[in-house]
């Protein structure tokens, strides 16, 4: 089989999420409405995303900050559910995510009568974060080297690349996607396989091993 050639290698990156306190916290829903309003947009971004570079044993349930707060700080099981269902994916920038979240914490202050407060050890910290980016040396130049390399990926990496880069890209796409495709579209249809990959009610090692099935089911077709 001929190989292919592209002046685009694909340099792979690794990253972390350096988490930094910001000093607002809040211990009663109106304080958290009244902070997410005016918090740096790379706040938002930690408390929704962050959450796939940490550890999700302990709160599958919940996959952003603001939705587990609310479950196990207030013990606001409805707002807790309103706010598990925002998938960052539906909105076209960081923006119209606080402004989801904002609409749907008024909703709940409406209803309630007397929001509740919780005690100091339980309050909501809202953290800023600052995105460290490592270079690993390793470059793929063929659309086959993602099949061979994915499993060498670190979990940063693939957080790095497909999720970090929705919001670096202009397409809002993630950079396996777009390598792929500039290769003359002879790749399309992978392209759109990962591109259905939905990044959020997920963990990373899926992300990574779905990849790595749609590559695999790709190539086996192609025999």
């Amino acid at each position: 089989m001929k190989r292919e050639t592209t002046n685009n290698d694909f340099s792979i990156k690794d990253c972390t999420l350096v988490a930094v306190a910001t000093g607002l916290k809040a211990r009663t829903l109106r304080e958290v409405r009244s902070i997410a309003d005016t918090i740096s947009p790379s706040c938002i971004y930690y408390h929704f995303w962050g959450a796939l570079l940490r550890s999700r044993f302990d709160d599958p349930e919940f996959p952003n900050d603001f939705a587990s707060w609310a479950s196990h700080s207030l013990h606001d099981k409805k707002l807790a559910e309103r706010l598990a269902i925002i998938n960052p994916m539906d909105f076209r920038d960081l923006e119209d995510l606080r402004k989801e979240v904002l609409e749907v914490i008024d909703e709940r202050l409406d209803e309630l009568d007397m929001p509740s407060w919780v005690d100091e050890d339980r309050q909501f910290y809202f953290v800023h974060s600052q995105i460290v980016v490592f270079d690993t040396k390793l470059k793929l130049t063929e659309p086959q080297d993602l099949l061979r390399n994915i499993d060498l990926m670190s979990l940063g990496s693939i957080f790095y690349h497909f999720i970090d880069a929705r919001r670096r890209n202009p397409d809002k796409g993630n950079d396996f996607s777009r390598w792929l495709h500039s290769f003359d579209g002879q790749h399309d249809s992978l392209v759109r396989s990962i591109n259905n990959i939905d990044p959020y009610f997920t963990t990373l090692h899926d992300i990574q091993r779905e990849i790595k099935d749609i590559v695999q089911k790709y190539y086996r077709n192609e025999q």
